[in-house]
């Protein structure tokens, strides 16, 4: 991620995302653009929304969304999370935005990955309504699920190859190898 280098206000930022043919990610006054993803980065993403999509048939109150739409916590980031689950109506005022989501998913690029583990989940934790975040490897069948407890903590699950893996905050199950299939090795 390439910062550009001075402080953007967030009406600025939303103007230039606006206009722009590039996204770009929001954080504390700098904006960053965001790279393309690989094959098997889009894959994973794809298979997930599909197992989604799946699980919620119609008609259903969650809306899922891949990295098209952006998360928001006030005015302090504004990200593109390679996919996440609203079930909040007041999510469904802006086509643009949501500020409610209850599972936010990023699957790991090498550019990205130090951030997504660290800072961004640092900021993503002061959403309330988030219940789980998901971490997904593109490079071997290994998901990392943070859930946040009853208490506002959170535990770690990792899932590797043969698991099922659990997504509690929208009721879903799976086999890892559903998110893998069709990736190249």
């Amino acid at each position: 991620m390439i910062a550009v280098p001075n402080f953007v206000s967030v009406d600025e930022y939303l103007e230039i995302e606006r206009h722009s043919q590039t996204r770009h990610e929001y954080r504390r006054g700098l904006v960053y653009a965001m790279a393309g993803g690989s094959d098997n980065h889009e894959r994973i993403a794809f298979n997930l929304l599909k197992l989604i999509d799946d699980h919620f048939g119609d008609p259903s109150d969650c809306r899922f969304h891949s990295g098209n739409v952006k998360v928001a916590y006030d005015d302090e980031f504004y990200y593109y999370p390679d996919a996440f689950v609203t079930c909040d109506p007041r999510d469904r005022s802006d086509r643009y935005i949501k500020r409610y989501p209850k599972l936010i998913v990023e699957v790991l690029s090498p550019s990205t990955q130090a951030f997504d583990v660290g800072d961004k989940f640092q900021d993503y934790q002061k959403l309330d309504s988030l219940e789980e975040y998901i971490l997904i490897s593109q490079d071997s069948e290994q998901v990392e699920c943070r859930r946040r407890t009853p208490t506002n903590t959170w535990t770690t699950t990792v899932y590797g190859k043969g698991d099922r893996i659990a997504l509690d905050s929208i009721g879903l199950e799976f086999a890892i190898s559903a998110l893998y299939r069709g990736v190249d090795g």
